[in-house]
This record gives structure tokens, C-alpha cells and sequence, in this order.
């Protein structure tokens, strides 16, 4: 896919070798200093916004942005993005996960050895000609113990650093696998009383959602020891600043290491202002991230991100979409271009005939290694995509994996997926098919409750392959074919008997329309309807199956309706269809 014609908005610093990431295929407008109705007035322009922590990205900024794809943060943490409205637009918000790990880790630790050390305010005794050694004695961080509250990546990073430097470790994270904290040394605690009634020093690395918002308060800072000091290069918010404030103003906490704050900047007069003019407070400007090595890292990481999204290609760091681990995600990939072929295909060749109609429910079935795969929901959201992007594109409508099952569900549509390891056919070490049936009371992408199967002539059904990272249809109803589910196809049912490719040829050369190729296929004795192969394949029958045949023609332009009814008019083809794939 061209990406020269997508525009990319980066309102705030981002590092030079990703703006040249982006630059070599996109047009980059890099203009900072924008203010909130700036954007507003420019972003229905833009395809990508990629932002750090300044930017506000609104439900009305999403709203007003029509063409957008990504928004991407050139971070961890989205409390400036609505994630919420950009799902329901289908706009995908990726950021950057592990790009600032050591960066946020390693600066825990040094708020922390600063802390302990008295370094801030020996600094400025001595920069301001003060030489008052006796003022600043200090405590050593080797044998006391780390209390940390979320074992994550950089909650474990963290920990082994304090290991380093010859610290006890309790963590508290209900998710956190035993293995790797017994292989980092660190000692899981169930509760929260628990682990702040031992620690000298608590770090908090969690998220800020609902349960954590102000998760450390009065009463949890009432259950830490006196003289312990807290530390939060998370999120502003986990802890509660005024209850913070009050425990070091009382003398019940000997310091805090804070780099968040609930408003940033915080404003004057505040608590969070207060807190940071406190003696026993090491504030830093949120400088958790800011490292050379991680402000690229993240950099690259969402830019990359960017140009994958608008290639078509999956998210892999996508916020309000499932996580899809690496091994998958090489997988599925030729896989969702397939699918998304596939309901493409139906819409435009079956959906609008008079049989067609009212077949609302899908089965989706994955056979051979593709089965395997336990993360589907990129494939089921191909196939929603597919399915309404010929009748809804021009709507505005963004459908991929972000808002798949809202769109199915506003729809109407019911999508039953399906898993074999066998292969029907064992030709293929993986098949898809998408059979398309009357209306079910099946729920979309519901566990269990299979669908009890219409009969095989009352459905619509494509099955498709991919060799290598090309899709392929093996199958198009009644008829075994294989063709490249790409560019302008002119698909004809017609009598299998001789001069019927040349009465198309004629048709079509009358229009000054080029065939690219050509493939004709007749009726497989495989998917034969029913009542053509009771009881065996007698000679009669025979003879029926082999009155028709699917021809399918690339062609090199986007023909007109009246192109398919002059071929049937011509006699001899019962049906046909162009379809853009």
C-alpha cells in the first residue's frame, strides 16, 4: 500500500531518527507548541498523531478527526488519550511499552539514593557557599528492605537493581508469576499491610485505573514504619498527595521521591506545588522517560507502529486491542489480508442477490495450523471489515480489530468461529472457510453454543489458503478453483460448452477492457449440491454437474453493471459479478 499520500501529525518533540522513520514515506507535519483549538482546526487532515505527554487528545479532537488511523504515544502510560471514544471511532492507540523500562527503573533509583543521601539539599547548601557536612548524614540502602507495588517490567526491573545493591525485595502484584520473582530473589507478599509494615522504601509502578487511584492514602501510609520514605515514578494520582503531605509534615515519614503528580504542571498554591517545595520531597518533572537511549527507543518503537498501521498490518502494541505475541503475529498476518479478502469477495459477488439475503450469520473456520492459534480476534475483525467495507466505505467507518464486535453488534451480524487441527483438505497445512448462512440467534464470537448447520445448498460458502504471505481461494461455492483474491475480477457462472470464453473476450474487448488471466473451473464432484450426489454420481447426474462451470477473469479496469448483464444477455452465462478486491 502507497503511504505517500497519508499525513502524520507530531505536535511535540519526538526524536530525530523517528521523524525520519516517518519521513521517508509519510508527509510529517512536525508543529509543536500547539494549542488546543489549533488542533482541533488541523487534525480532520491528518492519518497519524503521534504525541508524548502534553498533548490532550479529547473524545472531541477524535471526533473531528476524520481520516484518523493511530494515535501513538511515544510512551507508556495514555491517561492523555480517550481511549474509550477512540475505540468506539476504531482508531487504534499504540505506545511504547518497554522503549523507557530502564529509563523509569533507573530513575526510581536514584530518587531513591537521593533520598537517602541527602544529595538535593547538600547540593544546594554548597553551591550556595554553605560547607555543612555534619548537616547531611545519610543512611545506606544496603540490608533495608524494598517494598514495591506491581511487579511488572519495570517494577522487576527495579527490583533486581535494589538487589544490586544488597536490598530485601518484597513485591505485591496479584498477576505476578512466582517464577520470576523467585528468579529475581524477590519475596511476594499477599497483602497490602504486609508489605508496607517492612519496608524502609515503597515504589509504586502499577497503572492508573480505577483501583489504583489513590490506592496509598492515609490509612496506607499509616501502616508504613516511621521514618520510611515513599517513592512513585508511575502514575500521578496512586498515591494520595494531600494524606502524602500530611504524613511528612507530621514527621511519621521521613521523605518522598516523587516524579508524578495528579496535574502536571502542578499548579501554584496546590498540594502537589506544596509537596514539591517540601524539605524531605525529591520532586523531579516527570524525567522518568527522559533518557537519550529511551526518548529513541520509544520514538522508533511508535513510529514504526505508525507505518505498520497504515500498511494495513497488525498493531503489536496496540492499548485497546488484544495483546498478539510475536510467533502469532508472523502467522496471522497473511491470514488477515485473507480473510478480509474473503468477506469482501461475498459481499460483492453474493451479498446482493435475491438468495443471499437476510444470511446475517458467519461461520468462521480455521482448520490445520492456523487452528492453533488462540488469538482470532484480528481474523474475526478481517472478516467484519471485509464483509462491510463495500457497502460502508463510504460512510467513514474504520473497521478493524479495535472496534470489530461493536460494529458486528450495531450490525446485526453473528460470527461463530470454529477450530480444527485436521484440515478438510489435506492439500493445505491451513484452511479458512467462511460459510454464510440464514439468520441465527447465535451470538457474535459467543463461547460454545455452536449453531445448528443449515443445509450446505442453502449457504454461501468461500474457503481460502495462503502460500507464503500470498492468499489464495480454493473455493468459491460449488466450484474447486484457485485464483489471487487481488485487483478487478469479472467472476461468471455460465453453461460449460464450447465459445463461451470467447463470447466474454468479445464483450469485453468491445469495452476496451484487457484480461490480465483467466482460470474456469467446473462444478467439484466435492461440493456438489445434495441432491446431485444421492445415492452415488449416476451418469445423469454426471452429465448436470458438468453444465456448468465459474470462469474467473483479472481484468485490468473497473467495469460498469451493465458490462455483467450484456455477458448474460449474451446467453450462456447465468450470472455474473465484478468484484475490486
Amino acid at each position: 500500500m502507497a503511504l505517500d499520500c497519508h499525513k502524520v501529525l507530531v505536535p511535540e518533540k519526538l526524536s530525530a531518527d523517528g521523524l525520519a522513520l516517518l519521513s521517508a514515506s509519510l508527509e510529517v507535519d512536525n508543529r509543536q507548541g500547539l494549542s488546543a483549538d489549533e488542533l482541533l482546526a488541523i487534525i480532520p487532515d491528518y492519518d497519524a498523531l503521534v504525541v508524548r505527554s502534553e498533548t490532550r487528545v479529547t473524545a472531541t479532537v477524535l471526533r473531528a478527526a476524520k481520516r484518523l488511523k493511530v494515535v501513538a504515544r511515544a510512551g507508556v502510560g495514555v491517561d492523555n488519550v480517550d481511549v474509550e471514544e477512540a475505540t468506539k471511532l476504531g482508531i487504534v492507540v499504540v505506545n511504547s511499552p518497554s522503549g523507557n523500562i530502564e529509563a523509569a527503573a533507573e530513575h526510581t533509583v536514584a530518587l531513591m539514593m537521593a533520598m537517602a543521601r541527602k544529595i538535593p539539599e547538600a547540593c544546594v547548601s554548597l553551591k550556595g557557599g554553605k560547607w555543612e557536612k555534619s548537616k547531611f548524614v545519610g543512611i545506606e540502602v544496603k540490608g533495608r528492605t524494598l517494598g514495591i507495588v506491581g511487579l511488572g517490567k519495570v517494577g522487576l526491573t527495579v527490583a533486581r537493581l535494589a538487589k544490586g545493591l544488597g536490598m530485601k525485595v518484597n513485591a505485591l502484584d496479584p498477576y505476578a508469576s512466582p517464577a520470576v520473582a523467585a528468579s529475581a530473589s524477590v519475596t511476594l507478599v499477599s497483602a497490602m499491610p504486609e508489605l508496607l509494615a517492612s519496608a524502609d522504601f515503597v515504589s509504586i509502578h502499577t497503572p492508573l485505573i480505577a483501583s489504583t487511584k489513590g490506592m496509598i492514602s492515609a490509612a496506607e501510609l499509616g501502616q508504613m514504619k516511621k521514618g520510611a520514605r515513599v517513592l512513585n515514578v508511575a502514575r500521578g494520582g496512586t498515591i494520595d498527595e494531600t494524606a502524602l503531605l500530611e504524613a511528612l509534615e507530621s514527621g511519621h515519614l521521613g521523605g518522598a521521591g516523587i516524579d508524578v503528580f495528579t496535574s502536571e504542571p502542578p499548579a501554584p498554591d496546590s498540594v502537589a506545588a506544596k509537596l514539591i517545595s517540601h524539605p524531605l520531597v525529591v520532586a523531579t518533572p516527570h524525567l522518568g522517560a527522559s533518557t537519550v537511549e529511551a526518548q529513541e527507543n520509544v520514538s522508533i518503537d511508535v513510529c514504526e507502529q505508525v507505518l505498520q498501521i497504515l500498511k494495513g498490518s497488525l498493531p503489536r502494541s496496540a492499548v485497546n486491542a488484544p495483546l498478539i505475541l510475536p510467533e502469532e503475529y508472523k502467522t496471522l498476518q497473511p491470514f488477515v489480508r485473507l480473510v478480509e479478502k474473503m468477506g469482501s469477495l461475498y459481499t460483492q459477488h453474493y451479498a446482493m442477490s435475491p438468495a443471499s439475503m437476510n444470511r446475517d450469520t458467519f461461520d468462521l473456520i480455521y482448520q490445520g495450523e492456523v487452528a492453533s492459534i488462540s488469538n482470532t480476534r484480528p481474523l474475526f475483525a478481517a472478516l467484519i471489515k471485509g464483509l462491510m467495507a463495500p457497502i460502508s466505505s463510504q460512510e467513514g467507518i474504520n473497521i478493524n480489530i479495535v472496534n470489530a464486535e461493536l460494529v458486528a453488534r450495531e450490525r446485526g451480524i453473528f460470527v461463530n468461529e470454529q477450530h480444527s487441527r485436521d484440515p478438510a483438505d489435506h492439500s493445505y497445512s491451513s484452511l479458512v472457510t467462511v460459510i454464510a448462512r440464514p439468520h441465527s440467534r447465535a451470538s457474535s464470537r459467543a463461547p460454545g453454543g455452536q449453531p445448528q448447520p443449515h443445509p450446505v445448498q442453502d449457504s454461501r460458502i468461500i474457503s481460502g489458503t495462503c502460500s507464503g504471505d500470498q492468499p489464495l481461494i480454493n473455493r468459491l461455492g460449488r466450484f474447486e478453483t484457485s485464483f489471487v483474491p487481488e485487483g478487478t475480477l469479472l467472476i461468471c457462472e455460465n453453461y460449460d460448452s464450447p465459445g463461451k470464453i470467447g463470447v466474454v473476450g468479445s464483450i469485453l474487448g468491445q469495452e476496451s477492457v484487457n484480461i490480465n488471466f483467466m482460470t474456469v473451473s467446473p462444478v467439484s464432484k466435492h461440493f456438489a449440491s445434495p441432491e446431485l450426489a444421492t445415492d452415488g454420481p449416476t451418469e445423469s447426474k454426471i452429465d448436470e454437474l458438468n453444465k456448468e462451470a465459474l470462469m474467473i477473469l483479472g481484468i485490468d479496469r473497473v467495469v460498469d453493471k451493465s458490462v455483467a448483464e450484456a455477458l448474460v444477455r449474451a446467453g450462456g452465462v447465468m450470472s455474473a459479478s465484478a468484484v475490486s478486491l
